[in-house]
């Protein structure tokens, strides 16, 4: 009921649109058409939207905007972990649904603007491959969890730029994510006690007062 004055309204303002009516359908032209953005209802015959997105984010980066009558937080929640994009409830209006295609849009054409990313960054004693996911330190690897290699790349990808708390809480928690602040702080500590040769006066991962955190440039 809603594909079809989508398809009419979206090819109105000027888009190319093809239309699935079934999750295997929908994931099968992801695959052979790569579309720019990709529309995803959750309730869909065959394999549910979730099912479809996992897979999708299994091959592809490509922006996917849920749309579903369900309003529950656990639902959204479900879908944004699983890579969405943005999350839309029925009912809603089409200028609505069209500023989020297009916000998307334009979100995805400036993340392929930037440059590449390097694989590997090397400051001082530290290496860290972002591609291994490993950390070495003069050397010999260094074991973090999961959250204390997402706040180190966040760092040193920045080296010699202060990164503002609130910016690293949004880049390593998520923009969604709501706990205490003081969650950094903890993690900035267990860092130094990993990474510092003295961790009560660190040389690597230095305090901004009042600020944030600042990772020592290459030639600090």
């Amino acid at each position: 009921m809603i594909a079809e004055p989508l398809l009419f309204g979206l090819e109105s303002e000027g888009f190319r649109v093809l239309h699935a009516a079934t999750g295997p359908e929908g994931l099968r032209l992801a695959r052979e058409v790569a579309p720019d953005l990709v529309l995803l209802d959750v309730m869909l015959p065959g394999m549910d939207g979730f099912q479809v997105l996992r897979k999708i984010r299994q091959e592809s980066a490509i922006p996917v905007l849920m749309l579903t009558a369900r309003e529950q937080e656990m639902d959204r929640v479900m879908g944004l972990e699983s890579g969405a994009d943005d999350y839309i409830v029925k009912p809603f209006s089409f200028r609505e649904l069209l500023a989020r295609v297009r916000a998307n849009l334009r979100r995805a054409a400036m993340a392929s603007d930037q440059p590449a990313r390097p694989t590997q960054i090397k400051i001082g004693p530290i290496l860290l491959d972002i591609d291994a996911h490993l950390v070495r330190k003069h050397g010999v690897p260094v074991e973090l969890t999961e959250k204390e290699f997402a706040l180190l790349e966040a760092l040193m990808t920045r080296a010699g730029q202060a990164v503002h708390r609130h910016q690293l809480l949004d880049l390593v928690w998520g923009e969604d994510w709501i706990g205490s602040p003081r969650t950094l702080d903890v993690h900035i500590r267990w860092l130094r006690e990993k990474l510092e040769d003295d961790p009560s006066s660190p040389e690597l991962i230095l305090t901004v007062r009042g600020y944030g955190y600042r990772f020592a440039a290459p030639d600090d």
